[in-house]
């Protein structure tokens, strides 16, 4: 037996109930892209980025783009280095963003780099040996400063650090007063009994002068003073007239005044 079915024919309010209902539901779709797409409630969807993220993320761009052009310049540089080293002409500084990587040295070049390391070694060691041997410590921060006598008179004994004489001894005959070498504060006065009076005044540069066996201390700690200013007076009690120790120190370490003021 054949089956037939039988379709219902379709009502106009049926299609027409259909076709609201599509357009309730695209309407509802497109109100919702709206939202989303136009309004801040796009902040809400899980893992869609905020603005402080997304200005985070510009700005870690922006520094990544500057560390890659440090990066290059340091490529450069390197590069430049490396051609100096094997006796070729540096790269112009308009080639720095054309510059090739660091390549490695061949066995010529490292035999090469190695003879000039060696070379410049010695010459060091040459040098540092000569200034050991004059006793003399050039220090290129200080060199430039224009130091006042502290008091007229001679070197009695000079600088020897290697013998524990970290001063100078200088004897004068007719001068007692004592004066400032440069602009600076006092940071100490005191009395010690085998340095008698001292002073102590930091300088510029790092640099601290230190005036020891003087009879009268004229300036006290926290004082400014000036270069040539009196800070103190020696006694000439010694059969051999007044003496002043002074002390030079640099960054910590003692150096010879005689350096750099004359006496």
């Amino acid at each position: 037996m054949a089956l037939r079915f039988k379709r219902d024919k379709e009502s106009p309010a049926d299609r027409k109930q259909v076709a609201i209902t599509a357009g309730i539901v695209l309407g509802t779709m497109l109100l919702t892209y709206c939202l989303v797409a136009f309004t801040g409630l796009r902040r809400t969807i899980p893992g869609y980025p905020s603005r402080e993220t997304r200005q985070a993320a510009a700005e870690n761009l922006s520094k990544v783009d500057s560390l890659s052009r440090v990066m290059d310049m340091w490529a450069f540089q390197v590069t430049n280095i490396q051609r100096i080293v094997n006796g070729l002409d540096p790269l112009p500084p308009d080639s720095a963003g054309t510059a090739p990587a660091p390549r490695e040295y061949d066995e010529a070049s490292r035999a090469s780099f190695a003879a000039n390391d060696s070379l410049l070694k010695e010459e060091i060691r040459r040098q540092e040996a000569f200034n050991v041997e004059i006793g003399k410590t050039v220090i290129s921060q200080i060199e430039g400063m224009h130091f006042f006598t502290p008091i007229k008179g001679v070197i009695a004994v000079p600088f020897d650090q290697k013998k524990g004489h970290a001063y100078l001894d200088i004897a004068s005959e007719t001068e007692k007063m004592v004066y400032s070498i440069y602009d600076g504060t006092v940071i100490n006065s005191y009395w010690s009994d085998g340095d008698e009076n001292v002073i102590m005044i930091q300088h510029g540069n790092n640099l601290v002068s230190v005036y020891k066996h003087t009879e009268k201390l004229l300036k006290h700690t926290g004082d400014k003073v000036t270069a040539g200013a009196p800070i103190a007076i020696v006694s000439d009690v010694a059969t051999d007239g007044a003496h002043l120790f002074l002390e030079l120190w640099y960054e910590g370490r003692p150096i010879d005044p005689a350096d750099y003021i004359k006496f």
